[in-house]
């Protein structure tokens, strides 16, 4: 199944039927400001292990969290020092990923043995509305090849996953660019890869 959002006049009511699959334990493809994701309600056991089956990855890697406010972070990550949250100020709406220590609201199929959380509030209204929607934040993780290249147009993930996802939210072609992971986890922030985003981190390696 696939639904075209126009972006710059989004349907609600679409955006209502995504929610409606997230809350039954589907798994959606969806845009985000960099590429083309995986997501799904972070409360369900099955569709999180979904993902990880789709993405052939190991479940001591981890996955990232949408959410659609910096104030809603606090509730689910530990410890954002005043510098962390000042950069964030600055790089969120945006293509970036901050690895914080979870919380104890954050379920455990969701975080790795080292208790961390990816966090993302990307620039692109279609999956704010989505996770606005929901009333909490969606689990998400980058549609890719196992040779690591994106598919970057709708239609063709729709010919490839029509039967291992239960909908694509078609919003037109993505970049073929992940986001830059930031990770605050153990207090000092580390750069762990440089995507797409030009936020300076001027001295901060």
């Amino acid at each position: 199944m696939i639904f075209v959002i126009n972006e710059q006049h989004i349907q609600k009511r679409l955006i209502h039927k995504a929610r409606d699959i997230l809350e039954q334990g589907g798994v959606i493809i969806y845009p985000t400001d960099t590429v083309y994701a995986y997501g799904c309600d972070m409360t369900d056991k099955r569709a999180v292990e979904r993902i990880y089956w789709l993405k052939k990855i190991p479940r001591n890697k981890p996955l990232s969290f949408v959410f659609a406010d910096v104030a809603d972070l606090h509730e689910y990550v530990r410890n954002i020092s005043d510098q962390a949250f000042k950069i964030m100020k600055k790089a969120f709406p945006g293509p970036y990923t901050f690895i914080f220590k979870a919380s104890k609201l954050v379920p455990k199929i969701a975080i790795t043995n080292q208790k961390t959380i990816g966090v993302r509030i990307p620039a692109n209204d279609v999956a704010l509305e989505l996770v606005r929607a929901l009333g909490r934040p969606i689990i998400t993780a980058s549609v890719n090849t196992v040779a690591g290249s994106y598919i970057v147009e709708p239609a063709d993930l729709e010919r490839v996953y029509r039967n291992e996802v239960d909908l694509v939210v078609d919003c037109g072609p993505r970049v073929s660019e992940p986001s830059t992971i930031v990770d605050f986890s153990e207090g000092e922030m580390k750069i762990v890869r440089r995507g797409k985003g030009e936020l300076f981190f001027a001295g901060e390696e």
